[in-house]
């Protein structure tokens, strides 16, 4: 039975060396590895570095060059800054001149303007009166021109009314002498047909009695 037991425990020993064994294979194995693998990260990481630090030279020269423009640029503002505020001054200066040349003017106009309404106003109270004498006149004249008219228009009427009587006169006249006239054309043609009816039967006689001594020769 012990032997057995030490048979088995021999087989476990081995099989645990052998394994071991394998173990320190794979860590020698793994740490020859990890060593390519940091002498590359290494060699990756110099590469790097060399990349970073030429980009950050890139970078300090443009940061430079950047800051110089910006320098010159802020002088240039400020020169322009001041010249924008010289020119502003100029032109406030320049407008509060123009603003009370303009007070002035204004104010003269005012004055000007007042006195002319004034004079408009004395002007226009003459003409009114004026126009209220030249109407009263023309007024007085219309009054007179409606009597005289209205007078003329009477004596007209009352000439008219005595023309139209003896017109009237005159076509009572004339139609009795019409009357007259168309009697005495009656009278005549019956004269003048019983005339010629009696010359038509003494002519008819005539020829009857010619005729009748024709045929008696």
């Amino acid at each position: 039975m012990e032997t057995t037991h030490e048979t088995s425990l021999a087989g476990d020993l081995a099989l645990a060396r052998a394994e071991l064994r394998d173990m320190q294979r794979t860590v020698i194995a793994l740490r020859s590895e990890l060593e390519r693998a940091e002498i590359q990260r290494h060699s990756e990481t110099q590469q790097v570095a060399q990349v970073n630090a030429a980009e950050i030279t890139q970078l300090k020269t443009t940061v430079g060059t950047l800051r110089a423009e910006l320098e010159h640029a802020r002088i240039e503002r400020d020169r322009l800054i001041q010249q924008e505020r010289a020119a502003s001054l100029h032109e406030i200066q320049q407008l509060k001149a123009t603003a009370g040349s303009l007070r002035d003017a204004l104010e003269k106009a005012r004055i000007d303007q007042e006195t002319a309404l004034q004079q408009e106003r004395a002007a226009s109270h003459n003409e009114l009166q004026m126009l209220q004498a030249t109407t009263g006149r023309l007024r007085d004249e219309l009054e007179h021109s409606r009597v005289e008219m209205d007078n003329a228009v009477r004596d007209a009427i009352t000439a008219q009314q005595s023309e139209i009587a003896q017109l009237r006169q005159t076509v009572d006249s004339l139609r009795e002498a019409l009357e007259l006239a168309q009697i005495d054309k009656k009278n005549a043609v019956h004269q003048e047909h019983r005339l010629s009816s009696d010359e038509t039967a003494q002519l008819r006689a005539t020829i009857q009695a010619l005729r009748e001594q024709l045929e008696n020769h």
